[in-house]
């Protein structure tokens, strides 16, 4: 079943992420949360087109993947979990647990590391804020991040079925968080016991460094509380908090290429310990 499954793995994860993608996009016409022009056309041509780049490199440049390396651990008997006797639903959680504090931490350091920041803020630089946003990430940070989680699967033995089920929820996840997605009040405050909602990652997007340098979770919200760095709310309100950052909000910086660029373009920010 595992085997299967990791060999399956790109049709899966693919199906899964054109769905939430899909539900998502009609969710956000019926149910806006900011109101106005959101420049669907170019920006999600370019987000898209990034997202598709992201995945052939991925799969060219690493294809063991993350599942593939779990797999591979398994075979071996490496790695934390595959030398203790736990139970499989156990072991899945804990897997999964592990690799979302991972993330969390992995997007706090991009946030500090000038050099990981300078990948990073392509991500940031978006002017809008909607589901397309959740798969605008830099070429080389996504192999970066796929380094780092088949380290982490390696060191832990984590089973590849928790690693898939991981993988999606992830996708899943950022697609939902970044929705342009009103949500009762109610709904949102329930939610956010279990799952990063789009009101409480809308502030990671914030143009303020204060704001966003806090709310780093993609799946799970706790990591967030945990370490302190969570904002409950943006400064200026939802609706009218500016999104992005104060460098590249010219319409010729939100092209493919710029984009792409953009790392190798200083705009004269400085990047540390954040200004609290």
């Amino acid at each position: 079943m595992q085997e299967w499954l990791v060999t399956q793995e790109p049709l899966v994860r693919a199906g899964a992420f054109a769905l939430v993608l899909a539900l998502m996009l009609a969710a956000e016409a019926l149910w806006a949360r900011r109101a106005g022009p959101m420049q669907r056309r170019p920006r999600w041509s370019a987000n898209l087109t990034i997202v598709v780049i992201d995945g052939l490199l991925v799969r060219l440049l690493i294809p063991l993947g993350a599942s593939g390396a779990a797999l591979w651990a398994a075979g071996r008997d490496l790695g934390l979990l595959n030398r203790v006797d736990l139970p499989p639903v156990l072991e899945a959680a804990l897997a999964f647990l592990a690799l979302d504090a991972v993330i969390y931490w992995q997007h706090r350091l991009f946030h500090r590391i000038p050099l990981f920041w300078r990948l990073h803020r392509m991500h940031h630089s978006d002017l809008e804020f909607d589901a397309t946003t959740g798969v605008r990430f830099h070429p080389v940070e996504i192999l970066i991040s796929m380094l780092i989680k088949i380290a982490v699967v390696v060191a832990l033995g984590a089973p590849a079925l928790a690693v898939v089920a991981f993988e999606i929820a992830l996708n899943a996840t950022s697609l939902f968080n970044h929705g342009n997605l009103r949500l009762p009040l109610a709904l949102d405050r329930a939610l956010r016991w279990f799952v990063v909602t789009p009101d409480m990652h809308r502030v990671h997007h914030s143009v303020h460094r204060r704001e966003h340098d806090s709310n780093y979770g993609f799946n799970l919200p706790w990591w967030d509380h945990l370490f302190g760095s969570y904002t409950d709310q943006p400064a200026e309100g939802h609706t009218g908090m500016r999104i992005g950052l104060p460098a590249f909000r010219e319409p010729s910086e939100q092209g493919l290429v710029p984009l792409l660029l953009q790392p190798l373009r200083h705009p004269g920010e400085s990047r540390g310990p954040a200004p609290y």
